[in-house]
């Protein structure tokens, strides 16, 4: 447990970045929307962000809601656009009509990254077989994180599925970072670390005025000791 422990928040606009770093995140994750379980933000957003704090950030490529890639045409011009305003890191990922996933439009995504480092987000937890899934995307350029919960209900509901791909460090298909998030809670995090999860990722729980409210740095500083064992 020496190894520190990455700790991802959820960043609205300036003001929550502030505050997230300010309570000691690693990293942050770029949305707007959360109506619609976070959207693209838009390119003066990232820059605005980006002038604030000196914290990674990785940028959400996703136009709708659900986890279809839906215009993918338009999705690749997007992704294209805030890599050349800047944008080094990003979040996408997206399923057919039958769970399984959208290579094809992954594949386009990903070509216009220049390489960049990204995360397969929670739509692996809806997938039809994620273990195909992830074998499917092994090797993919840029791929080094899975966010998930384990389940689509949660981490109460996938605690066990997590522990089991924790186990699993280095097998094909499982080289990349856990990073685990989605109905979190503090409790889980001991057991999490227990079992080599060394990365988390809070939205919600650092908001305790909600989605409406900002992110609050007492509320970072909390889950920063619980991920460090403090």
């Amino acid at each position: 447990m020496s190894k520190r422990a990455v700790l991802e928040v959820i960043a609205l606009g300036v003001e929550d970045a502030v505050a997230a770093q300010a309570g000691g995140a690693d990293r942050l994750e770029l949305v707007t929307d959360m109506a619609a379980d976070g959207l693209t933000p838009s390119a003066a957003t990232v820059a605005g962000i980006r002038r604030a704090v000196d914290l990674s950030l990785r940028v959400m490529l996703r136009l709708t809601d659900g986890f279809g890639a839906g215009d993918v045409d338009r999705l690749v011009g997007v992704a294209a656009g805030l890599r050349e305003a800047g944008a080094e890191e990003f979040v996408l990922g997206f399923l057919d009509a039958e769970g399984e996933v959208d290579l094809a439009a992954v594949e386009r995504v990903v070509g216009v990254l220049d390489g960049c480092p990204w995360t397969f987000h929670r739509a692996i937890d809806r997938a039809a077989d994620r273990d195909a899934l992830r074998k499917q995307l092994d090797g993919m350029p840029g791929l080094d994180t899975y966010l998930t919960a384990g389940a689509a209900g949660g981490v109460d509901d996938g605690l066990a599925v997590l522990l089991a791909e924790a186990g699993r460090s280095g097998e094909p298909g499982y080289e990349q970072r856990l990073l685990v998030g989605g109905g979190l809670r503090l409790e889980h995090v001991p057991v999490l670390r227990g079992a080599g999860v060394d990365a988390f990722h809070v939205g919600g729980a650092v908001r305790p005025g909600g989605w409406a409210a900002p992110v609050s740095a007492e509320a970072v500083a909390e889950w920063r000791a619980a991920v460090d064992g403090s």
